[in-house]
């Protein structure tokens, strides 16, 4: 029974992620580096960590189209997810907006870098690098923005959800 209740999380998850990317919403505010940066609370497994958010990813990909250069996009996240999964497992309310700034921050540096070195929008240059990375300011806000609404969104629910059960055992015993 409890393997059907997490599949059924797992599934459920994959699937608020995949409409959060093909609902109208502002650009870059999903809730997708939230759950890198929460999934060792909320799957307890570094390879379903990976696995809900690569293929809520890729579903959504699919539907709203592939695009060039998606691969960093992918690589930004599984960097996001292993370093909190692995180095900053120790997430609370108080350190929370420190660790949502840290991953929007990282998702940042890297996917502007591949789009500076991988696009012809930028001139190959040192000034090129930092014009590509002012520009994409608002986009940073964006995402800097939802990372924080829904970590704190999903770490509540996490927090209320384990004290429900805490409860509810508790009152069994």
């Amino acid at each position: 029974m409890k393997i059907i209740n997490q599949n059924s999380s797992i599934c459920f998850v994959i699937t608020l992620l995949v409409f959060s990317r093909i609902i109208p919403h502002p650009p870059n505010f999903t809730p997708i580096i939230s759950i890198a940066i929460l999934g060792g609370i909320l799957f307890h497994s570094f390879t379903l960590t990976i696995i809900v958010f690569l293929s809520s990813m890729f579903i959504s990909d699919l539907i709203i189209g592939l695009y060039p250069g998606m691969i960093f996009t992918y690589i930004a996240l599984i960097l996001i997810g292993t370093i909190y999964y692995f180095i900053f497992n120790k997430i609370t309310y108080k350190n929370l907006i420190f660790h949502s700034l840290c991953g929007s921050f990282i998702f940042y540096l890297i996917t502007n870098f591949f789009v500076w070195t991988n696009s012809d929008l930028y001139e190959k240059t040192i000034d090129g690098l930092i014009k590509c990375y002012l520009l994409a300011i608002p986009f940073f806000s964006n995402t800097l923005l939802s990372t924080i609404f829904f970590s704190f969104l999903t770490f509540a629910c996490v927090d209320r959800i384990k004290n429900y059960f805490y409860k509810t055992e508790k009152n069994i015993v």
